[in-house]
Order: structure tokens, then sequence, then C-alpha cells
């Protein structure tokens, strides 16, 4: 894939200020700032929310913004830890020195291949991958504790992953898993911030780009395809989240 099909699905930024912009509502963002050499503190930007600004009080770090579907297209626990990870811990800080030495390494690796004119995308969504499960093992113990509500986020993830070209409906969910549709979204909150709805919609506008993208699948088809009743509402629907319409999208890439 060459560098202007993918560009704008990552950004890297030096000397970070506060007004620079994330890709999309569909970004994520993580900010390092070195405060000294064996001390990182490390903050999270959720998906459709900001950066609290008062937090780039010095220009000494380097910020990463990502489209989510760079972790949609791995397996879904990876996806989940991640979006755990990013909702759990707005700021962690790493005080072990060879932590934040592999810490540098890797960051530094990603800004090479970002940099370089031969860039791959393959091996920039790697070494992202890297970087984020680097950090979720910093907080390993977290993720081997699963209590009930996160064993039911996983449940969640894993009928929708199966089920939603055909089922948009919270309620479906809710009554496969045993729950109201309000307890379901209570859960999915206090996971991940976002509603079974929210997800779901997430889920169809990654699918939508994948298909416009590696298919020749028509707007008309793939409107019905993700369960809309019409093409008009889905071009609404995309344009709404994704700021073009699905065939301008499609010319873009």
């Amino acid at each position: 894939m060459s560098k202007e099909h993918w560009k704008n699905k990552i950004q890297i930024v030096d000397d970070f200020e506060s007004d620079t912009a994330s890709l999309s509502v569909n970004s994520m963002g993580v900010y390092f700032k070195f405060i000294e050499e064996n001390k990182v503190i490390v903050h999270f930007k959720p998906l459709n929310e900001v950066f609290d600004t008062t937090i780039f009080n010095s220009n000494h770090g380097v910020l990463l913004n990502f489209e989510r579907e760079l972790i949609d297209e791995d397996d879904i626990e990876y996806a989940l830890d991640v979006m755990f990870l990013f909702n759990k811990y707005p700021e962690l800080e790493i005080k072990d020195a060879k932590e934040v030495v592999l810490l540098r390494q890797i960051i530094n690796l990603i800004k090479d291949e970002f940099y370089s004119e031969l860039a791959s995308y393959i091996m920039l969504k790697t070494l992202l991958k890297v970087l984020l499960l680097h950090l979720i093992r910093s907080q390993k113990d977290d993720f081997l504790k699963q209590d009930l509500h996160q064993k039911r986020v996983f449940q969640f993830l894993e009928l929708m992953e199966a089920n939603f070209l055909n089922e948009t409906n919270t309620h479906f969910y809710a009554e496969e898993i045993g729950m109201s549709t309000k307890r379901l979204n209570q859960i999915l909150k206090e996971k991940l911030n976002l509603t079974a709805k929210q997800i779901i919609q997430q889920r169809q506008i990654t699918e939508a780009k994948r298909r416009l993208i590696k298919s020749e699948i028509s707007t008309k088809e793939l409107a019905f395809d993700l369960g809309f009743s019409s093409m008009s509402s889905f071009s609404r629907f995309f344009k709404q989240y994704v700021g073009v319409s699905p065939s301008g999208f499609k010319k873009q890439h």
C-alpha cells in the first residue's frame, strides 16, 4: 500500500502543541512526555474525546494519533485490550529505567519508519502494535484479573463481530448475553466509555471503509450489506462519521 493511501491513518508529531488536530472522530491518541532519563508520563486520548490541554505545559514529547481501524484489523482480544487501556488509564507513569529505554527505542523505530521514503504501512502497523502491547503488558495484572463485567464486554464484542452485519439493535445483544439493554450499556460505558450502539456504529464504519477501499462494491450494495434501509440513510450516516460521502471516500483511496 502506497504512503498516499495510508498517510491519513496515522500521525506523528514531535514538539507537540495543544492545537494539533486529531485525525478524525474515529482516531485515538497517545502522548509520551519524557520527564527525565528514567521517567515518562503517557497520556491517552480515547475515541471521540480530546486531550486535556493542561498536559502540554512543555513541548518535549511525542504524539501518535491513529485511526481505530488499525487495531480493528487484528484480533478482537487485542482491540479490546487497547480500548480498555485507553479508557481506564488517562495517564500512566512509568519510572522503571529499562522500561523507559525500551519505549524510547520503539518510538524511534516508529518515527524512523514513518519518515522514511520507503515507509511501509504493514511495518508501521506492526510497530504500533508492539508499542501498544508493551503498554498493555505494563498493566498486566489488571488485565489478568478479569471481573465479570469485563467478561461481559468480551461476550458483547464477540457477538457483535459475528452478527453486526445483520443485527444492529442493542436489545438483540443484551438478550443473547442475558441482561437488560440498560445494564449492558452501563457495563460498556464503564469499561469502554461507549454504548452498544456507538460500538456497533464504529464497527460499521470500519467495515464500510475496508470494503470501499478493497472491493468494487457499489454504495447501494454496501448500504444494504450493512443493514441500512436505503442508500441515502447510509450515506448520511457515513458522512456524519467520516466527513465525506462513501463515493468521496472511495475516490480519495
